[in-house]
């Protein structure tokens, strides 16, 4: 969680880092960025201020596919999801 951006969610918001998908089968064929799935799971790295938040900073989650807002902060990407939007703390 180097160079964590200045970032900081308001409400219900959990800003997330996704986590990279493999880029290669099982077998070992390399697959292209245009076929890959969003990943659905990332680690937390900011929170807003509702008390309804569960999660807190540098935990791993599972989070609903295709939601939240992306945001670039530099050359890394990152996702705004609303906290309804996690489904899953990964321990």
């Amino acid at each position: 969680m180097k160079n964590t951006p200045t970032i900081q969610p308001l409400g219900e918001n959990v800003l997330i880092e996704p986590l990279k998908a493999d880029a290669k089968t099982a077998s070992g064929i390399v697959l292209p960025d245009t076929s890959e799935e969003k990943p659905q799971e990332g680690m937390v790295i900011a929170t807003g201020d509702d008390k309804k938040i569960k999660v807190k900073k540098g935990q791993k989650i599972i989070y609903s596919k295709y939601s939240g807002n992306e945001i670039k902060v530099g050359e890394k990407e990152y996702l705004l999801v609303k906290n309804e939007d996690i489904l899953a703390i990964i321990k």
